[in-house]
């Protein structure tokens, strides 16, 4: 009997170690913006929305997926801001693994693709949220 109780309680522990570990991995998208944003901004915070909400909502639903708009006309987002040494819009895709942040600027890539390659756009970052996932 001590043996079986002993061994339910390992695998109890088990698995809630195996749930920890999953729920501490996830993709974070973060876009930044300011208070004025140019038509080609408004194309990538469109996009992204409508990846993360639409496209991967499956994703955010099970917390493997979050996404923050940034305001760095704030105090809060000015803060934030500064960690990530953002000046302007900017498009981050971060890996988020046991605590620990893998950083991804995809700023560039959205200012090249978001307006007049949307297509791509949607593509590529759905292809960096779900590479970064596995």
């Amino acid at each position: 009997m001590k043996r079986f109780l002993f061994l339910t309680i390992a695998c109890l522990f088990s698995i809630w170690g195996m749930a920890q570990i999953a729920a501490d991995t996830y993709v974070e998208v973060l876009y930044f913006h300011g208070k004025q944003r140019c038509v080609t901004c408004k194309a990538i915070e469109k996009y992204t929305k409508e990846v993360v909400n639409a496209d991967l909502a499956e994703l955010v639903k099970n917390g493997k997926l979050r996404f923050k708009e940034v305001d760095i006309s704030t105090p809060e987002g000015e803060k934030l801001a500064e960690k990530y040494r953002v000046s302007w819009s900017s498009l981050y895709v971060n890996k988020w693994k046991n605590g620990k942040e893998e950083r991804n600027d995809m700023t560039r890539f959205g200012f090249q693709n978001a307006r007049n390659n949307t297509s791509a756009f949607k593509k590529e970052l759905k292809q960096k949220i779900n590479q970064l996932l596995k």
